[in-house]
């Protein structure tokens, strides 16, 4: 492994405070009895309080230094002085310790006294301080110029989503993201607790991947020698458990389809799904609203939500379109009696990509999805799905073509998706096997039968409506942000590509290029000062590495930087 200048000095830093007999990572329970929004909310002066922190910055003057430490509520200001820590003739903890061994990123201990300054602000005046952990690599912090400008802000989006532990470290707003993550599904726990529904865990390992149209991950148990799926949805199991007497239950399911990865999309993501007996689409929807109007104002104090440009207001009522009457309103085309042959024609005809395997369900999914939904930017119902793209739910009592089925749109994007749960386990059957016909045609998001379930259904399921809810996405939405890796710990992201180590003179052809991005061949090659011998070897070693590529458009050669 090779280290940087700065790594190697820390490490030489770790065995000095060795060396003195000072542990850098010690085992014993520190004594932490405050906290620093705790310390500044309930202010006594000449408190005692015991703390413990990353050491963020320092100002070293003599033998004193005002330093900032930075727990898990904020940061606070400690003072250093070396006669308050060294009161006897050895200043070795405060000269050496202190002054040459600790670094900022550093995770320390202090015992002190609460004063104010002479400017009012809180902070600790250190009697004692302990290394808890020494930080072997120095953190990306931002750096202000005189002038105020802040630059060197670690906010490459690939670096921070790969390493989340520093980019909460060094990025607080990161965190008040995830914290909002748990008061928003703590508020949905609260309005599901207090209605009677019981929060329930069921399968991630399934023989058979139900409840959803998606392309389920496959793995194998070695011991029943079985091929097993990783859950698309848990729909099927929880109607399972309506089946066997529960009038209400939910969870908050991680669920896995091998998909494509966008803003919106995830591999790995969360969706909370809930099933009530005696209860159809009309009352779910009613409910619906008033979950997503209690979710807001305990996430954010208001039942309005800036996202982007927008203003989106959560508040009860929202509007009920159904989905053949959208597609007629922003296209123009009444699809309702079209076949499968005329819908695919209107899809092309609308500029969407189609193909054979596609049925009459995903041709309306798809224009819809191409034409339609990005314009409901505010909390909207769309209603009444044709039939072949619902195969888990009721028939409308209306109109026998239609579903009793609904898809919540905030901003442009599916939030949620909701039935009248079907029952009939004759017309379930029949359902599921008009799926396999879809499956034989090449579409390989079609639903598996599931014998178990229909099964089940043949015992008997009261009426029942079910909701899923995208947990990503709701957070998204509550917290202005644009993208799912933005809401998400740990991202699933592409391997990371293995360090290079360059030489010199590569280094300073990418140092040339770098500010632009690209350079004309023959402007680089006489900025970077090489012999030819070494200009060919570095730009072959470059080109190599993919680090860079020379782009040729007539008699111009220009040298580009590879992302």
């Amino acid at each position: 492994m090779q280290l940087s200048e700065q790594e190697v000095i820390r490490r030489e830093k770790l065995t000095k405070l060795r060396e003195l007999g000072i542990n850098p990572y010690p085992a014993a329970l520190y004594p932490v009895n405050a906290k620093s929004k705790g310390i500044k909310s309930n202010y006594e002066e000449g408190k005692k309080v015991i703390i413990s922190g990353r050491l963020m910055s320092r100002r070293i003057q003599g033998k004193a230094s005002f330093a900032e430490l930075q727990d898990s509520e904020g940061r606070i200001q400690v003072y250093f002085n070396r006669d308050e820590i060294c009161t006897g003739e050895d200043k070795t903890m405060y000269n050496d310790v202190y002054k040459k061994l600790f670094d900022i990123g550093d995770i320390i201990g202090v015992e002190g006294e609460l004063f104010t300054t002479q400017v009012g602000e809180i902070t600790v005046m250190v009697k004692a301080f302990t290394m808890l952990s020494k930080a072997l690599r120095p953190l990306p912090l931002p750096k202000k110029d005189a002038e105020g400008h802040v630059f060197d802000e670690f906010n490459d989006p690939e670096l921070r989503y790969r390493q989340r532990y520093v980019d909460l470290i060094v990025n607080p707003s990161v965190k008040e993201t995830f914290v909002k993550r748990t008061k928003i599904t703590n508020s949905i726990r609260e309005f599901y607790n207090k209605s009677g529904y019981l929060e329930v865990e069921t399968p991630i390992l399934q023989p058979i991947p139900g409840g959803a149209a998606a392309r389920p991950f496959l793995t194998h148990h070695n011991a029943l020698n079985i091929p097993l799926y990783l859950r698309i949805a848990n729909e099927l199991y929880l109607k399972r458990l309506i089946v066997g007497g529960f009038d209400g239950v939910y969870e908050f399911s991680k669920d896995f389809r091998n998909e494509g990865m966008d803003r919106t999309h995830n591999p790995e993501f969360t969706v909370m799904e809930l099933y009530v007996a005696y209860k159809d689409y009309n009352w779910m929807m009613d409910t619906t609203e008033q979950l997503l109007e209690k979710v807001a104002i305990d996430a954010n104090g208001t039942s309005k939500v800036t996202v982007g440009e927008h203003e989106i207001e959560f508040k009860a009522p929202y509007a009920r379109v159904p989905i053949l009457e959208a597609i007629k309103i922003h296209t123009g085309i009444d699809v309702a009696n079209m076949d499968e042959v005329e819908l695919r024609e209107a899809a092309k005809g609308l500029g969407i990509e189609v193909d054979d395997t596609m049925g009459v369900g995903k041709l309306i999914d798809e224009i819809f999805g191409e034409k339609c939904e990005h314009h409901y930017i505010q909390p909207t119902f769309i209603i009444d799905y044709p039939k072949e793209m619902s195969p888990l739910t009721k028939e409308h009592r209306t109109n026998p073509a239609l579903t009793e089925r609904f898809e919540l749109m905030v901003n442009g994007k599916e939030l949620a998706n909701a039935y009248s749960e079907l029952n009939d386990p004759i017309d379930q059957r029949e359902r599921f096997e008009d799926q396999l016909k879809l499956s034989e045609k090449g579409d390989d998001e079609a639903m598996f039968i599931d014998q178990d379930f229909l099964r089940a259904l043949e015992y008997g399921m009261p009426p029942t409506s079910g909701i899923g809810i995208g947990i990503d996405r709701l957070v998204m939405l509550l917290t202005n942000n644009s993208s799912i890796q933005e809401v998400l710990f740990f991202p699933q992201m592409r391997p990371e590509k293995k360090q290079v180590e360059l030489s010199e003179e590569e280094k300073a052809i990418l140092d040339l290029l770098k500010p632009e991005g690209q350079m004309d061949l023959a402007a680089l090659k006489g900025a970077a000062g090489l012999s030819g011998k070494k200009w060919d070897k570095s730009m072959k070693a470059l080109s190599k590495h993919d680090l860079i590529k020379v782009v040729v458009e007539g008699d111009s050669k220009t040298v580009q930087l590879k992302s």
